[in-house]
């Protein structure tokens, strides 16, 4: 089943038929570990994107390199029709193959404030293409880098007008190479011949003819990844994310402090646009996690703090964006504070619905939808972790309470994926009276020991349609019914922006599944 885009209104609108439960399929996994092999930590994926079109996909990994794959199924065949022709054999779903790698960050030194700078890729964005050349934004902890990504002939000297009994002074035989079976050097002089001792022209009695200059042939195209602009020294504090506008002109780009607006064209300056940095650091009170530009208005976006809010602002209101336009908050239930309370309150990631009119946002403990013209309430809570909620002390101990899990939309709105441990991750229907709650694992076999998750919905707040649901119960199985493993988790994911298909990372190996 494959989504058609987003539609207006999107999953808060409820429908008079719900879309059926989705069957995940295995699809494709590229670098997929061997049993026993061990991980090295460089090639731990730590960014996923698909462009807009999803007919290219980009990953990233902590030892800095950018990895492209390219879409290779019947879409890029022709018509239905014309291959049903052919006898062409249709693919059902999505497909990709490795199409090549760069690398975009490497490891750097700050001396002023003896500081290591490590590659790994925080975020990578997908910019508008132009003249069939690629671009990508992808950004470390202090840098961002604007990259193209095309193809360019190689050209080499295919024919020379030298004799092959004579020498030429560079050491280099100089026969004609046109029906020459010897291969050719890259600049077009015959590898079969050298004479270092030579330092003279030599020419036949009588001179040449005529003297024809070397003929230049390009023979196959490579691609070559080229750094165009380098975004640095904006950021005091680790860049958490960027985002590009829908005007394909600026992006953002933010940290625990603050968020900077750029030109991608002009790399010397940016302005802040949003500060949450006090006059006095001890009464720091929260800090950015996340933000991300909407996907059609270019004068809003939103971004997400530590105290589990998110702020919308408009740029057309001031330079200075001190002041939110709208603020989504979940507010606890009075005497439900603990130690935890914050901790799992903050929010990780933040995403666009396809039209912009609802948000999605990910915390430690659930999946939150919000529809942008309702700041009260979200419409929807899916609950991923609280099977955790008693272990919470042991998690805080060995920081994998503060892992930072993503989240994805699909393309129609109708469904939403986020990360988990033990190398799982969910899939929820956020129409509304939607009882859809998969849970998969990256491996080639996503439903194995799959258990039924129980669901339950909450009492409707105001006629609006508020759904929960939950995972597994039991603090000492997953919500698949394996045993828990924090040290095995699966962060990153990406939906495809027109089809049902996911990629997510675990570890060093990429899988895809489509349904």
């Amino acid at each position: 089943m494959n989504g058609n885009g987003g539609e207006e209104g999107g999953p808060a609108v409820a429908s008079s038929s719900n879309p059926p439960t989705l069957d995940w399929k295995f699809s494709q996994v590229f670098g997929e570990r061997m049993a026993g092999e061990d991980v090295q930590e460089v090639d731990i994926i730590s960014a996923i994107e698909f462009d807009k079109s999803g007919d290219h996909l980009a990953t990233g990994d902590r030892g800095g390199r950018v990895v492209l794959f390219e879409r290779t199924d019947a879409r890029n065949h022709g018509s239905r029709k014309d291959l049903e022709a052919q006898d062409y054999q249709i693919s059902r779903h999505a497909e990709f193959r490795y199409k090549t790698e760069f690398q975009s960050h490497e490891p750097e030194f700050d001396y002023l404030k003896s500081l290591e700078i490590e590659e790994k890729i925080n975020k990578i964005r997908w910019c508008q293409t132009a003249n069939g050349a690629l671009s990508l934004l992808s950004t470390n902890d202090k840098t961002i880098k604007y990259w193209k990504v095309q193809e360019k002939k190689v050209k080499q000297i295919a024919e020379m007008n030298l004799d092959a009994s004579q020498v030429v002074g560079n050491g280099c035989s100089g026969r004609s190479t046109t029906n020459s079976p010897s291969p050719s050097l890259p600049n077009g002089c015959s590898g079969s011949t050298f004479n270092f001792l030579s330092n003279d022209l030599s020419f036949p009695p009588g001179g040449y003819p005529s003297l024809r200059l070397p003929v230049v042939s390009s023979h196959e195209k490579s691609l070559v990844a080229r750094c165009r602009r380098i975004y640095a020294h904006a950021h005091d504090y680790h860049i958490n994310s960027i985002s590009n506008n829908s005007d394909g002109e600026t992006f953002i780009s933010a940290d625990d402090l603050r968020i900077n607006l750029w030109n991608l064209e002009i790399s010397s300056q940016s302005f802040n646009i949003a500060d949450v940095k006090p006059a006095n650091m001890e009464d720091l009170a929260e800090v950015i996690t996340c933000a991300e530009f909407h996907p059609v208005h270019c004068n809003m976006l939103a971004y997400s703090s530590s105290k589990g809010s998110i702020r919308l602002i408009d740029l057309r209101q001031s330079a200075l964006c001190d002041n939110h336009s709208m603020l989504f908050e979940n507010r606890e239930a009075p005497g439900s504070r603990s130690f935890f309370t914050e901790i799992i309150a903050s929010i990780t990631d933040v995403k666009f619905a396809k039209d912009g009119r609802h948000i999605l946002s990910r915390d430690y403990m659930t999946l939150k939808l919000w529809d942008i013209n309702m700041d009260s309430t979200p419409v929807a809570t899916f609950q991923v972790h609280e099977y955790l909620r008693p272990r919470l002390c042991d998690l805080y101990e060995n920081d994998s309470i503060f892992d930072k899990f993503e989240c994805g939309l699909s393309g129609d709105g109708f469904r939403v994926a986020t990360g988990s441990y033990s190398n799982l991750f969910r899939v929820f229907g956020c129409v509304p009276g939607s009882n859809e709650a998969t849970t998969l694992e990256a491996s080639k076999n996503p439903t194995r020991k799959q258990v039924q998750n129980p669901t339950r919905a909450s009492r409707s707040l105001s006629s609006l349609t508020r759904v929960v649901r939950r995972g597994a119960e039991s603090p000492n199985i997953d919500a698949n019914g394996n045993s828990f493993d924090s040290a095995i988790k699966l962060l990153h994911l990406a939906w495809h922006p027109t089809e049902n298909l996911i990629a997510c990372a675990a570890a060093n190996s990429l899988y895809m599944y489509y349904a």
